[in-house]
């Protein structure tokens, strides 16, 4: 048995009170990554740089297409700004923890996380469709200062706490700023929390940007489905495969998202050219539904290889991706319709991956035929803000990397 590390040098700097049982820790910094990329990773900066970047740069593209109305930058930023002010007034700022709870599909849901991160808070997503019983526990476990509602409910703000207001130092998000808390399942017991940070999650976008459609880079003219939940974190990678770019996010019903094989005419008749989704729910549509699809990614299972040859086409990127959500969404990646089985690749700048044993040396066992990892493997968990002593095999890592201190996170290989 042997462990896959990931390690990512942007990660958030976890408290040093959040420890593991000695029994279950695994030795500190005694390994070398056979796969090494954290001497790539991107220059520091905050989700809200990459947004605001992307509106200088494509004022009037569109940002935002709910298919009721269509933002441009220029208008996302305005209508952000304008949701960030009422936050400060409320007493919300910096440092905060923002429950959100709006129904998918909507422009609120977007305009609300997008002006959390813009106070330098982070936001705590919860399915507007989960039981309350999830609502509060994620909430409570979070220690939200407040959280944001369907305005249509007349919940659009309720405030867990007196707050003094206004927020007494608004500022910009800085790249130690927490980003996002999000909560796994709890399919294996009580949910557990992943706090990512403005440095890592920008590291993730940007680390992907170099990687997909090198020779036809995405920009205005495409436009990238918001099918998953905001309290999975891939959709994190829906949101900012667009605002990277300048290109257009388009929310799709959920009803529709969950109906699977209805999904695909909407993919046509709304244009969309990226899709980031499970292999499940593609495998439900028909090939003409991706017929304007270049970009399709996958990730959060495993990817059979005859579907990748279906739909890995003349004219279409796509790729397997793999990362546990303490690793900020995506640790590898490798592109499918080549020859050979279905792996999950290569690192992403900035991340470092290695096969280790139980004792934390280089698993010489492992095969890095092609320099890929097996495509077996399955992540451990990191839980915040409690951690309990039985679960975890996560652990700091001794020193910095290039963009900061550096964790990582270990999940078991097969062998």
């Amino acid at each position: 048995m042997g462990h896959c590390k990931a390690v990512n040098p942007a990660s958030s700097n976890f408290p040093e009170s959040q420890a593991v049982d000695s029994s279950e820790q695994l030795p500190v910094a005694t390994f070398s990554a056979q796969m090494p990329g954290s001497s790539l990773a991107p220059a520091p900066r905050t989700l809200w740089d990459i947004l605001q970047a992307s509106a200088e740069l494509n004022p009037d593209a569109t940002a935002l297409d709910d298919g009721i109305k269509a933002l441009s930058y220029e208008d996302l930023l305005r209508a952000v700004r304008a949701r960030a002010t009422e936050l400060t007034q409320a007493g919300l700022g910096a440092g905060d923890k923002i429950g959100v709870r709006i129904p998918s599909g909507t422009s609120s849901l977007y305009l609300s996380i997008l002006a959390i991160i813009a106070i330098g808070a982070a936001y705590v997503p919860v399915d507007a469709d989960d039981p309350e019983e999830r609502a509060a526990l994620v909430f409570g476990e979070a220690q939200v200062a407040a959280v944001l509602g369907d305005p249509l409910t007349g919940k659009a703000l309720t405030l867990t706490g007196d707050r003094p207001t206004p927020f007494p130092a608004p500022r910009d998000p800085l790249p130690e700023d927490d980003a996002w808390i999000i909560f796994t399942s709890g399919s294996t017991g009580t949910p557990k929390g992943v706090a990512v940070s403005n440095r890592s999650a920008a590291a993730f976008v940007d680390a992907e940007a170099s990687i997909f459609l090198q020779d036809e880079p995405l920009g205005p003219d495409d436009r990238v489905l918001a099918g998953l939940s905001v309290a999975f974190d891939a959709s994190c990678e829906e949101m900012w495969l667009a605002w990277r770019y300048g290109a257009a996010l388009v929310p799709a019903p959920r009803s529709l998202v969950r109906s699977g094989m209805d999904l695909g005419p909407w993919l046509i008749s709304h244009g969309i050219t990226v899709v980031s989704t499970v292999p499940t729910l593609a495998a439900l549509w028909p090939a003409e539904a991706l017929e304007s699809v270049r970009l399709l990614i996958f990730g959060g299972e495993a990817c059979p290889p005859e579907l990748a040859t279906r739909l890995a086409v003349r004219g279409r990127e796509v790729w397997n991706t793999y990362g546990p959500t303490e690793a900020t969404v995506v640790a590898c990646a490798a592109p499918l319709g080549v020859p050979g089985p279905v792996r999950i690749g290569l690192p992403l700048n900035g991340w470092d991956l290695a096969v280790v044993d139980a004792a934390g040396a280089p698993w010489l066992r492992a095969k890095w035929a092609s320099s890929s990892l097996p495509a077996w493997a399955w992540p451990a968990t990191w839980t915040l803000p409690r951690m309990p002593k039985s679960t975890p095999r996560c652990l700091p890592l001794a020193g910095s990397g290039p963009t900061g201190p550096v964790t990582w996170c270990a999940w078991k290989a097969r062998g």
